[in-house]
């Protein structure tokens, strides 16, 4: 599997280096979605610090108005709880100095820990410092993915759990794990997406969950040496509501192959698959009736050397 990667998030590196063009409609509808339900649209902040650093476009600014009130009202409700806690801690201590209870203790390191985490989210909030794991995304969040639309290369922002068109909303649930295209399955289980909905994610590197000493699970950062972006190649699905509630959905797979040996050996069995430079265009635009020729873009990949060390 590919449980987390760290992307290239942002959408600017695509049009600099790849020629694309951002699809300002499908970042504005998912912004959108982004400030009503911020719990459900899960961002990357690298994603949204390039809307809020330097917006150009009018589109752009408007999508830099949103998240700005998006996040002075995250702001508001962090200090509201910060002062719940605060007021809680405090009453658990008043409550310890007369009398040792475990439901005072209970509440004092509940508030405790839960004032810390305020803090921390408060500071992230405010910080317009990028950091590494700024630009990690998890099954569930979202990533600027590159596709072929009219005839050149487009950015649009995709979930990371891919819905085949025609499933219902409810396959989320039913089978979690569609982060994940094996290349062994593109022709079974994701014959409407092989061959017909191609994408590219720029992955810098990628975060899997393996068994360390004495069994105690352990997470491994894997990055190419020596270090590079990768074009990794994933599967897209344009998903269309039907139903009143529901939602239109862009969203990703990534493929995912045999490891090579120094993955295996660190304890892990799949590897996302990269593709060349030079295939970019035949991979985005394929030919649904030559999927040979896909095959031999997903097998001839030029997978590079990984280190992996601990993640922090």
């Amino acid at each position: 599997m590919c449980y987390s990667a760290r992307i290239e998030a942002d959408y600017r590196k695509f049009v600099k280096e790849y020629g694309a063009i951002m699809s300002l409609d499908d970042f504005t509808r998912m912004i959108m979605e982004y400030f009503a339900e911020p719990k459900r649209i899960r961002l990357p902040k690298a994603m949204t610090a390039p809307f809020l650093e330097s917006p150009v476009t009018d589109e752009e600014k408007k999508i830099a108005a949103v998240l700005r009130e998006r996040m002075k009202t995250d702001e508001i409700e962090l200090l509201q709880e910060l002062a719940k806690q605060r007021e809680r801690l405090e009453k658990a201590q008043q409550s310890l100095a007369v009398k040792a209870t475990k439901k005072a203790a209970d509440d004092e390191r509940i508030a405790t820990n839960k004032i810390a985490t305020i803090a921390g989210k408060l500071d992230d909030l405010r910080t317009t410092d990028i950091k590494p794991r700024d630009a990690r995304i998890f099954p569930g969040w979202y990533a600027p993915v590159m596709v072929w639309e009219n005839g050149r290369r487009v950015v649009k922002p995709m979930r990371y759990q891919c819905r085949p068109v025609g499933k219902p909303a409810f396959y989320d649930e039913k089978y979690p794990g569609t982060y994940n295209a094996r290349m062994d399955n593109l022709r079974g289980f994701w014959k409407g997406q092989y061959g017909h909905t191609h994408g590219v994610v720029l992955v810098d590197a990628f975060y899997e969950n393996v068994s360390g000493p004495e069994g105690k699970n352990m997470v491994l950062e894997f990055r190419p040496e020596p270090p590079e972006t990768m074009l990794v190649a994933c599967l897209w699905s344009h998903w269309r509501a039907t139903k009143p509630g529901e939602k239109d959905l862009l969203s990703f797979a990534i493929i995912t192959t045999d490891p090579p040996p120094e993955i295996s050996e660190a304890g892990h069995d799949r590897c996302p698959v990269p593709i060349k430079r030079e295939d970019l265009d035949a991979w985005l635009n394929p030919d649904p009736n030559n999927l040979d020729a896909m095959d031999r873009i997903l097998t001839d990949n030029g997978m590079p050397h990984f280190g992996h060390s601990r993640a922090g």
